[in-house]
């Protein structure tokens, strides 16, 4: 393969799949991407996360996989947060780290993070086993697809936010006190928030809520405390929750409208997170990036 020629699986739209819950990566076909890059190269580590100490929620699939697979060749020890249901998904992981990382050490933790107790019992035990924290990683998530707005329920308009936002703000309060000058955290939003998606009304509002909190949060401490705050805003990119939630027509044209016209996969939004972790990125808080395809975000 040349270096300017993409594999199949990069291109090609996915076939229409329905998982259930928020999806699980081994039942994918095609899998989603974790460490091979646009033009068919494997990831190549330099070390620009050595002694970092991470935590990384929705760490089992897709994008949090990824960016835990990166991380974990550049050098950090992780903690690594899921669902319970999930458990086959994240012992993949942990073995595909094992062999290709094995100075890594990882500690991961099924916890419902809808659970105010649970966000702050993510960050206790984190500091119980790695010490220290300097790196947070907040990518966990939840979507409905909805035809009309009507139908959303209450239901799902407040288990919505309890997943997508109200998290932030609990694992951030806890995780702040630990954290030193030069760390980093980084939040992985979406690019509905900036075009605002008919049918994921509830999901694109929580997205929204997140960069606001974001840019807020940065321009709080960054002067203060010397912590860096940024969002990573992904376009459309192949994960189980894609496959879990979108219906079948979205599925058959998923990626296609970008003017890259293909979706995107998780390990071109996890080489974000790396950037924003590491002192490459040092003058840069209270930003966006926009892994998306081309798409021209104002």
């Amino acid at each position: 393969m040349s270096a300017t020629t993409a594999p199949e699986f990069l291109k090609d739209a996915p076939n229409p799949q329905f998982l259930s819950g928020t999806g699980l990566q081994h039942d994918m076909h095609p899998a989603p991407v974790s460490d091979v890059l646009h033009d068919g190269s494997k990831y190549k580590a330099a070390g620009k996360l050595e002694g970092k100490k991470a935590i990384i929620t929705g760490g089992d699939s897709g994008i949090g996989r990824a960016t835990a697979l990166l991380f974990a060749l550049e050098g950090a020890d992780l903690t690594l947060q899921y669902l319970p249901e999930e458990k086959t998904d994240m012992e993949h992981l942990v073995q595909q780290i094992k062999e290709r990382a094995p100075k890594s050490n990882v500690l991961t933790l099924p916890l419902d993070l809808s659970k105010r107790s649970a966000c702050e019992e993510l960050v206790q035990k984190h500091i119980a086993h790695h010490k220290s924290l300097d790196t947070l990683i907040l990518n966990h998530g939840t979507q409905a697809v909805q035809e009309e707005f009507e139908n959303i329920t209450d239901e799902q308009w407040l288990n919505t936010f309890d997943v997508n936002i109200h998290p932030h703000f609990y694992i951030t309060k806890a995780a702040l006190k630990h954290m030193p000058k030069g760390s980093t955290i980084s939040m992985n939003a979406s690019i509905n928030h900036f075009k605002g998606h008919p049918k994921l009304i509830d999901y694109t509002a929580t997205k929204g809520a997140m960069v606001g909190f974001a840019r807020a949060l940065s321009n709080a401490i960054i002067g203060k405390k010397e912590i860096r705050v940024n969002v990573v805003a992904p376009g459309p990119i192949w994960t189980p929750l894609i496959a879990a939630t979108m219906p079948k027509d979205s599925q058959e044209t998923f990626g296609k409208n970008v003017p890259m016209g293909r979706p995107g996969q998780p390990v071109e939004c996890a080489t974000c997170f790396v950037f924003l972790s590491s002192p490459d990125s040092g003058f840069i808080s209270g930003q966006v990036l926009h892994p998306n395809g081309g798409v021209v975000v104002a």
